[in-house]
């Protein structure tokens, strides 16, 4: 039985839906939205805010991915609605890589480039930097597609839901390679902040898990092809003998393998496995990006109030993203530092915290994940590009049948369009 979709994956955010159409084709998508008067495309729900809210869902679960290689094996053309999980076991076949992964690889694609979605690596863009295509279905029910060198690509890759319904997505592909990953236990606040930018390139793929206490926590290194030769301590951080789950006292089975094995991109880019229940499931996230300079001042100025919040946390992760030319990306010309928050799901408690941390990190040019819970209003103000933009929706969807409330105040309030 078709239902109508009530919460987030993890039932911290419950929608306010009426209604939810399943599209069989693309053909009848286009006609959906032509006879619309408002509609919201609906993936894996994994947001944790009202972006993706409305009064009527389209899932495209029942549509076909048709997963097709193009470019001479340089990229591959895939229904929006699909997974990085089920793309991957495509592109295993075919021997084939993208350039990086999320923490989960449950999250469909459409929407996790929606919201520049991220993995982690100095030299690692988001994943929406690999989107060399994409099709819409906009507003009038009518097909656009887009491609790297077209004069608006760049201001329609992170879309935020808000230009149409995303059906087809071309991506950049690479040879598949091998990683492995160790943990580093023990790491302290001196050592972190002295020596952040070391610890962050020191891998292709490198995270610090922290749960905000009187230790930092740990460092989790994910090494290409570098061979066997691990460290026994890195900034006096010590390699775990056994496997680690990235929120402390949780059964590892469900993360990605460690201890210096190597195997598929795929299987340890992530930190948790496809076949398993992501994260803890009884969550709600926050993220924010800070200019890779700030990143260690980032790191004071959380520990200055982390009295306020920490005791809400699971687990918090501190990253690097590279830069991008993509307009609403909080990396938009600037590599970022992104501490990831991971609360306890007491929404009240979680909205008072995010709002200390947004205190203290404004001075840091900080812009939240646009897919998890902050408090900030207008934040389209901070990007550049936004009255560009606007000026595309404006032409993709002139009746907003994909906008809501959220978008209108958090985004376009200050566009004044």
């Amino acid at each position: 039985m078709r239902q109508v979709p009530a919460a987030n994956w993890a039932e911290s955010f419950h929608y306010s839906f009426r209604d939810c159409v399943y599209p069989s084709s693309v053909e009848d998508v286009c006609d959906i939205v032509a006879r619309s008067q408002t509609i919201k495309a609906l993936g894996s729900r994994h947001s944790f805010n009202a972006i993706a809210d409305g009064q009527v869902a389209m899932s495209l679960s029942e549509m076909p991915t048709n997963a097709v290689i193009e470019g001479d094996g340089t990229q591959v053309s895939v229904g929006g609605h699909c997974t990085y999980g089920e793309l991957a076991l495509f592109l295993h076949d075919h021997r084939l890589a993208l350039h990086n992964l999320a923490s989960l690889p449950h999250i469909s694609i459409a929407g996790a480039i929606a919201t520049a979605t991220h993995g982690s690596g100095n030299l690692n863009g988001n994943l929406a930097t690999a989107v060399s295509g994409l099709e819409f279905v906009a507003g009038d029910g009518s097909l656009v597609t887009v491609k790297r060198g077209d004069a608006d690509f760049a201001g329609m890759v992170v879309h935020l839901g808000a230009l149409g319904i995303v059906t087809r997505v071309t991506l950049d592909v690479q040879p598949e390679f091998q990683v492995a990953q160790c943990v580093y236990d023990g790491l302290t606040w001196d050592k972190l902040v002295e020596n952040l930018d070391e610890i962050t390139g020191a891998a292709y793929s490198v995270s610090v898990f922290t749960q905000w206490r009187e230790q930092a926590g740990s460092i989790w290194l994910k090494r290409v092809g570098a061979g066997d030769d691990w460290p026994a301590a890195i900034h006096g951080a010590v390699r775990a003998q056994v496997k680690r789950h990235p929120i402390s006292g949780l059964d590892a089975r469900n993360a990605t393998d460690q201890l210096g094995e190597y195997g598929r991109w795929s299987d340890r880019l992530p930190h948790f496995k496809m076949g398993f229940l992501p994260s803890s499931g009884e969550e709600i996230q926050s993220e924010y990006h800070v200019p890779k300079e700030y990143g260690a001042a980032a790191v004071e100025a959380l520990l200055s109030v982390r009295n306020r919040f920490a005791h809400l946390v699971q687990a918090g992760e501190i990253r690097t993203v590279a830069a991008d030319q993509l307009w609403l990306s909080p990396q938009y010309q600037r590599d970022t530092v992104s501490f990831h928050f991971t609360w306890v799901r007491d929404q009240d408690a979680v909205s008072a915290a995010v709002r200390h941390i947004e205190d203290v990190l404004a001075p840091l040019q900080a812009l939240p994940h646009w897919g998890k819970v902050f408090s900030r209003r207008h934040v389209g103000a901070s990007y550049e590009r936004l009255a560009d933009f606007a000026r595309i929706r404006n032409r993709m969807d002139p009746e907003r049948k994909f906008s809501n409330p959220w978008l209108e105040d958090v985004v376009f309030g200050s566009a004044g369009a």
